[in-house]
């Protein structure tokens, strides 16, 4: 394996120390270090394969890290904070993802046995690693930045291989899962795309739980299992990473940002901003200025 991920280095080693498009429709990458507030955010949901280097994801209290030759599955969008490391020869991180549509994942469960009846799982995020073949088939998918021309006769057919590798690993249940109405993930992910488009707005959760067909109880229990957030946890991340990133952008005051994300308090915003990144708004800004100023 180590001469496919030499070349699978070679090909990402173009991107920036930013999600760097690629060309190929879901296919990004990325090198280097990345500012800490562009690693705290919501993911989406995707397959996500270290080249070099390491990468630590923590969403509510569980983290997990990953080395090169381990992939990340996520399932759901997930509000998380990420720091990644170079190698210990002092190479820099690299690392490439799928974004995964789940309309994909279903066309293509529909073209596979249906697999054996297993136990109850749960969780929308962990780490597995590589296998040769998902590494050819991630090859395979690289190499088509150099053939930009073949990108739309051969960028699906290789994009399935991907996903039909992941679904034939340790997590491709998630895969299903996501894909498959019905399933506890499917019907938490139901919730999750309310929350996010309705953040700012009261958050009641027992309308949640009739929208994913599940007793109040039976919701937190399956949500918390997901996402490592009880639904209120979830909703004050995804307010105060909107409130970050408009606070970056210089759009607004704090004040005026506290009330556009929901809270009735600019205290308790400012409490709350420093209790999740570690300093208040304002001194938080003067440390990211600080991180992007050229040297």
């Amino acid at each position: 394996m180590e001469e496919q991920l030499q070349e699978l280095r070679r090909l990402a080693s173009r991107a920036e120390n930013r999600r760097t498009e690629t060309g190929i429709p879901r296919v990004a990458m990325v090198r280097g270090a990345i500012p800490e507030h562009e690693l705290t955010a919501v993911y989406e949901p995707m397959v996500n394969l270290v080249l070099q280097g390491g990468k630590t994801i923590t969403v509510g209290e569980r983290s997990f890290h990953y080395d090169p030759a381990t992939y990340f599955v996520m399932s759901v969008d997930l509000p998380a904070a990420g720091a990644v490391h170079d190698s210990a020869s002092g190479a820099p991180y690299l690392s490439v993802a799928l974004t995964l549509d789940p309309g994909l994942v279903a066309t293509l469960l529909a073209d596979l046995p249906k697999p054996a009846a297993g136990g109850v799982q749960d969780g929308a995020f962990s780490v597995a690693p590589v296998t040769g073949e998902l590494l050819d088939a991630w090859l395979r998918m690289l190499r088509l930045m150099d053939r930009p021309e073949d990108i739309a006769a051969l960028a699906p057919a290789y994009e399935r291989e991907i996903l039909y590798r992941v679904l034939q690993g340790p997590h491709g249940w998630m895969l299903r899962d996501m894909a498959s109405p019905g399933t506890a993930l499917a019907r938490i992910a139901v919730t999750i795309h309310w929350i996010r488009r309705n953040f700012a707005e009261p958050l009641k959760v027992e309308t949640l739980a009739d929208m994913a067909a599940l007793s109040v109880s039976a919701f937190h229990r399956h949500f918390k299992a997901v996402t490592a957030l009880s639904p209120l946890q979830y909703q004050k991340r995804l307010r105060l990473l909107k409130a970050r990133s408009l606070l970056i952008a210089g759009e607004a005051t704090v004040t005026s940002v506290a009330y556009g994300v929901g809270y009735e308090s600019p205290n308790q915003f400012s409490r709350e901003y420093a209790r999740l990144f570690g300093l208040p708004p304002a001194r938080d800004l003067a440390r990211i200025s600080a991180e992007l100023r050229p040297r």
